[in-house]
């Protein structure tokens, strides 16, 4: 039996119709129509919603299906391919910016320095590093490797001033000074207020989708 079958005749076996089922897990009335008449296939995180909605196994809705079970396998590859070019992404954007305000700096931004500090380390990098962090917090891909991404941010946060101040006294004055480990902690408190909301965000939105 396909999976198209086992899923018309979850649902009759629940007392919902098409339109019940669409809204139950946010998709169209003609999409569960075309998936119960085998035109077409319901992704990996559909089937598992329709297997928490009718109180079915995944096992028993996929066994029997090899079409269905490729079709998943493939999915999964996509996604999988998705989800790691959206990483590179967030982390490519946030080190153009970073290496951005420290390229800034050498090119005339020393010049101003309480302005470059203000505008640079206490808005630009701060909030820079709220919403990347934001969106990680939303993004599946990154799973419990997101809350590691924390000591990234933090890294590059003490390398900021490293880079930029103490580098340019080392140039001046031949001073020679080690990054301050306690400028870690603004970077992994941004990030880390990102994150959670993010979190929380895509945590309430699965919670109205069920």
């Amino acid at each position: 039996m396909d999976i198209g079958t086992k899923l018309k005749n979850a649902r009759v076996r629940n007392v919902m119709t098409q339109e019940k089922v669409a809204e139950e897990i946010g998709v169209s009335r003609q999409t569960i129509s075309n998936w119960e008449n085998s035109k077409s296939y319901p992704d990996i995180i559909s089937v598992i919603n329709l297997s928490d909605l009718y109180s079915v196994s995944l096992d028993e809705l996929l066994k029997g299906d090899s079409n269905m079970v490729e079709f998943l396998d493939e999915s999964t590859n996509n996604v999988k391919s998705r989800q790691g070019f959206s990483k590179l992404i967030q982390v490519m954007v946030y080190l153009i910016i970073w290496a951005t305000c420290i390229v800034v700096f050498w090119i005339g931004g020393r010049a101003d320095a309480i302005g470059y500090t203000l505008v640079v380390l206490y808005l630009i990098l701060p909030v820079t590093t709220l919403t990347i962090s934001f969106f990680i917090g939303k993004d599946n891909g990154w799973a419990n490797y997101k809350w590691l991404m924390l000591l990234f941010f933090g890294l590059m946060y003490m390398l900021a001033p490293y880079a930029t101040f103490s580098l340019a006294n080392t140039v001046t004055f031949g001073n020679i000074n080690m990054p301050e480990i306690t400028t870690v902690l603004p970077g992994i408190l941004c990030s880390a207020a990102g994150m959670l909301i993010g979190t929380i965000i895509k945590a309430i939105k699965a919670k109205k989708s069920h």
